[in-house]
């Protein structure tokens, strides 16, 4: 039998143990033990995996992702999710879909000290919900809302899968984290734009929040111009020391949004030192989210918002999710080598090298099968089962590119393809989570809820995959 034949074998006994319900991260372990064994021997396997297991979560690098996590899960904990809601509530609720509009504005607030998509749609599930309810915003389009805003958990910097993607492709976290950035935020944009058209058809969906007049207590002095221009000086000073200038200006813009309102303080301040610092080259992405840990947990227990019992909480959820991930790496790392073994990915991108397709034709036949995929599999088991296969094709295709720019780029599409696969049906893993949550909504109508967010993704995916400008421009502004 040959090493295509295999793989393909293979592929196939593990799409066979996850229909029969075992986890992902043991399927691939499993499957992949068995093919390397039958291809090089049980003693080469033991060696192999006597050495590679010490060496590859020894890794410096991988240090980044429990700090990431650590930062989120303080963050929780420490109500700064809430609080983010309060604020876009009563900027937002006063217009027609302002509340939906509020759980979006503040999914992407939270989504810049998280990292992580579940957990930023099960916090804005137990913060938001209740409130979209009193708001009388229909269930599942609120529900829904939750649902599709809790992607941008991942698609904006800092992104745990971003830095599963960088680790595995062996690209630089930081530029990938600036390439986010813009199709993130414009993932921010285009929910509020999807949200404007439902409701202008359906004004019922999310009418318009009754609120009290505004307080006449005058605003903190950080909240007013002159504290707010105080602040901002400062920043230039910190920024400055990188001598970048787009860190400085990122550093102004987030430390002007902070004067607009005295609450959102903590969240923006750390948000604007973590990706700042890493735009502005003060720190690596690892220094910056251990920064960003202990400025999260010095802030809680300055404000009182984080006790003993909450810092427990924070560190058993990053224990847990810590463990989910790298049990998830190791099953990939094992089932890639029995790839590597069988020559599958190798075959693979000569066969689409010498089939005369054009570039954006295999490109958009990847992005499909990631479609597929995504909505039934774990977005890191996706991602970490198909890149051995993948990355070497896209990198023989000629797209006028650099090969660093190429690899940032294809991470990109493949983070918002993700993103889509996290809220689409059939599966949608954020939609079963905040089913959990909102017990009384049905399932179907939360999906029913996802589809115009559904649609405003797919729109964006063709914008990046048409325009590789848009992912790369702020790279090179900052490089």
């Amino acid at each position: 039998m040959s090493g295509f034949a295999v793989a393909c074998l293979g592929f196939a006994a593990m799409l066979l143990l996850i229909a029969m319900r075992m986890p992902i991260a043991l399927a691939m372990l499993v499957v992949g033990c068995v093919g390397y064994a039958e291809l090089n021997g049980s003693h080469a396997l033991i060696y192999y995996l006597r050495t590679n297991t010490y060496s590859q979560f020894a890794s410096y690098t991988l240090s980044v992702i429990p700090l990431f996590i650590l930062m989120g899960a303080l963050a929780e904990q420490s109500g700064i999710a809430a609080t983010l809601f309060k604020v876009a509530e009563r900027r937002l609720g006063r217009i027609r879909g302002g509340m939906p509009m509020a759980v979006i504005a503040a999914c992407t607030g939270f989504g810049a000290i998280c990292g992580s998509s579940v957990a930023t749609t099960a916090t804005f599930g137990r913060a938001a919900l209740p409130e979209l309810r009193r708001a009388k915003v229909a269930p599942g389009f609120g529900t829904g809302t939750i649902a599709a805003g809790g992607t941008l958990g991942i698609l904006i910097p800092p992104s745990v899968v971003l830095v599963i993607y960088a680790i595995t492709a062996e690209q630089n976290i930081a530029k990938l984290f600036q390439a986010a950035l813009l199709p993130g935020l414009l993932a921010a944009i285009f929910y509020c734009i999807a949200i404007a058209a439902v409701v202008r058809r359906n004004p019922q969906l999310a009418p318009p929040l009754e609120m009290a007049p505004p307080s006449t207590t005058p605003r903190p002095v950080w909240a007013r111009p002159v504290g707010g221009m105080l602040v901002t000086a400062a920043a230039l000073w910190f920024f400055g020391a990188a001598g970048n200038v787009g860190a400085i200006l990122l550093a102004i813009v987030g430390l002007l949004l902070i004067g607009a309102d005295f609450a959102v303080i903590p969240a923006a301040g750390v948000a604007v030192i973590v990706v700042g610092g890493i735009y502005g080259g003060i720190f690596t992405p690892t220094e910056g989210a251990a920064v960003g840990a202990a400025v999260m947990l010095a802030l809680g227990l300055l404000q009182r918002t984080l006790d003993r019992d909450r810092i427990k909480r924070a560190l058993l959820q990053t224990a847990e999710t810590t463990g989910m991930i790298f049990l998830i790496l190791l099953g990939a790392e094992v089932f890639g080598a029995f790839l590597a073994l069988t020559r599958m990915p190798m075959v693979l991108a000569e066969t689409v090298g010498q089939s005369g397709l054009a570039p954006y034709a295999v490109i958009c036949g990847m992005l499909a099968i990631y479609i597929v995929l995504g909505a039934v599999m774990d977005e890191l088991a996706m991602i970490l089962l198909t890149l051995p296969v993948f990355m070497p094709i896209v990198l023989t295709l000629d797209f006028g590119m650099s090969h660093e720019d190429v690899a940032i780029w294809f991470g990109i599409l493949v983070l918002v393809v993700v993103g889509i696969g996290l809220a689409a049906p059939p599966i949608g893993l954020n939609v079963f989570v905040i089913n959990k949550i909102a017990g009384d909504v049905p399932i179907v109508s939360t999906y029913r809820g996802v589809i115009p967010f559904v649609i405003a993704d797919l729109i964006r995916l063709a914008i990046l995959t048409a325009f590789p400008i848009v992912s790369l421009w702020l790279v090179k502004a900052l490089n």
